[in-house]
């Protein structure tokens, strides 16, 4: 634990070494990386390497429950992996409760030595930027609340740039992260989406950026003036200084992006990008040029922004697309309800006397009491997980248009076993059920290639016409859009126990989530190894 002070609220916070976001890590593609944990507070946790593809080193994956027991206070564990076939931005982060909120950094891998990244080396240098999320109060205290009453939980105080939230908020103009540049010169941002909750809009004043990549993989490199960056998201951009500013300084700006109809953080955070040192305290910082971002809802800006990606698919990196499927799913993504039992699960403070529930295809994750990994890995599924998790709606309904009358959810902790070096298609859906809103799910232990998306209902005879299969963005989050649907694909080629979920972590307390049980395939290499000796115990 150390002590913080934001907004002029001064408490104790779960840190990595006492830093707050946690330490960069850089290695180089193929490195093999040790990070030794020590848990010194008083909660259970895990680490999650967001977006490391994990092949064969699932043990060292992260998510509670899934592929390991936490790490009791006081105990220790060894995440042990190798860094394969990938190059770019990634980051670390808590992944037991809403402990991420303070535990976090970025993770950078860079090419092998003598390999130059496929884009003019930026001269200026490189700049890893976290985009937070802060509460005055206790995350874990704010969702456990929200569990216990049925209701939407209360929102964050700031946004913060690298943990810093700057002078939008109170008494905090002395707290703001400024990147210091020099004219002529061209920096890349490291970007990641660290917030809890919030898609965030982010733009530079009188400065255009060029996306070179996106989560860890590269893209055709495209001009724009606003991102769009999703929890779990990371992207690497390329920014020009001005041979000859029109100001000493600007406003790099972060703003949410949402259409939930329940209550969010309608706030602004400023950092300041400086030419030259900025003299005149606040009310300088307040006054600099500012970014004109879009409304808090836009879909239309998101969805323009989003249409620009495409896979670099060069001879280097080629884009490997699935051209065939062996199992197609569908997946209808969004909120429900359960019905009120007060006695047995608390106050009902959701919709119409409900409770709040969020689910895939009609099914609420129940997080289990032990690691599916090891109940995998053992062959003792019973009491633990059943592998009918639906590959459709059981009850299909007009998903973007007026919700069903009935929108309780059922609850299990349900898989799809894959057979080893199976070809998937996952069309993700999203409802209209309590609102639609966008969902950023996140793959555990792969990438997939965003094959196509739209708005509405998917309709396979005419939707699939339209796919991209010569070289579309490889992800391992992409957002299901607010009220339309986003279609992936993936080779099953690395066993183990995967969960996919719901970056919005709210959604993800409430049941936003499903996995993949990966089987071993006939060779040696495409078998899931033994836990390590210190695997944590449940």
């Amino acid at each position: 634990m150390a002590t913080v002070t934001r907004l002029c609220v001064t408490k104790s916070i779960p840190t990595v070494n006492g830093r707050f976001p946690g330490p960069k890590v850089v290695v180089r593609e193929g490195d093999r990386l040790v990070v030794q944990v020590h848990n010194n507070i008083n909660s259970n946790l895990t680490f999650h390497w967001h977006g490391v593809r994990q092949l064969r080193s699932g043990w060292a994956d992260g998510p509670s429950y899934i592929t390991q027991c936490p790490i009791r206070p006081g105990r220790s564990y060894a995440y042990d992996f190798r860094v394969v076939g990938q190059r770019g931005t990634l980051w670390w982060h808590a992944h037991f409760s809403w402990l991420r909120a303070t535990l976090y950094g970025p993770l950078v891998i860079l090419p092998p030595r003598g390999v130059p990244y496929p884009f003019p080396k930026p001269d200026g240098g490189e700049v890893p930027l976290m985009l937070g999320e802060w509460f005055n109060a206790d995350p874990d205290a704010v969702i456990r609340q929200a569990l216990r009453t049925g209701g939407g939980p209360n929102v964050s105080d700031a946004y913060t740039f690298n943990g810093l939230p700057g002078p939008t908020y109170n008494c905090s103009a002395a707290d703001t992260f400024r990147l210091r540049v020099q004219p002529g010169r061209t920096y890349m941002l490291r970007l990641v989406n660290a917030a809890l909750n919030d898609e965030l809009f982010f733009a530079v004043a009188n400065h255009t950026l060029t996306v070179v990549a996106a989560d860890a993989s590269y893209v055709k490199p495209f001009a724009a003036t606003t991102l769009v960056i999703s929890p779990g998201q990371t992207m690497d951009v390329l920014l020009a200084a001005a041979a000859t500013p029109p100001a000493p300084a600007f406003a790099i700006a972060v703003a949410p992006y949402t259409n939930t109809v329940g209550t969010f953080d309608n706030t602004t955070a400023v950092a300041t990008l400086e030419y030259a040192p900025l003299q005149g305290g606040a009310a300088a910082l307040r006054s600099l040029p500012s970014p004109a971002l879009p409304l808090y809802n836009d879909t239309g800006a998101v969805a323009n922004f989003s249409a620009n990606f495409r896979s670099l698919a060069s001879a280097r990196y080629p884009a490997r697309v699935p051209r065939s499927v062996d199992r197609k799913f569908f997946f209808a993504v969004g909120l429900g309800a359960d019905p009120c039992r007060s006695r047995v699960n608390g106050t009902c403070q959701g919709p119409n006397g409900t409770r709040f529930a969020a689910s895939m295809n009609n099914v609420s994750f129940t997080m289990p009491k032990t690691s599916l990994l090891q109940a995998h890995y053992q062959r003792r599924y019973g009491g633990v997980l059943t592998a009918n998790f639906p590959s459709a709606p059981p009850v299909p309904f007009n998903y973007t248009g007026a919700p069903p009358n009935n929108t309780f959810v059922m609850h299990g902790t349900r898989v799809v076993p894959l057979a080893f070096n199976t070809t998937v298609e996952v069309v993700l859906q999203d409802t209209s059920i309590l609102g639609a809103e966008s969902h950023p799910l996140h793959l555990h232990g792969y990438d997939f290639f965003v094959v196509g998306q739209g708005f509405g209902n998917y309709a396979a005879a005419n939707d699939t016409a339209r796919y991209n299969l010569v070289d579309p963005v490889q992800r391992n989050t992409v957002s299901v859009p607010t009220a339309g649907w986003v279609a992936i694909r993936f080779v099953a080629d690395n066993p183990g126990v995967w969960i996919m979920h719901c970056h919005l972590d709210v959604h993800l307390s409430w049941g936003l989530a499903m996995a993949w049980l990966v089987n071993d395939g006939p060779l040696l290499n495409q078998k899931l190894p033994p836990p390590p000796s210190d695997i944590p115990k449940c």
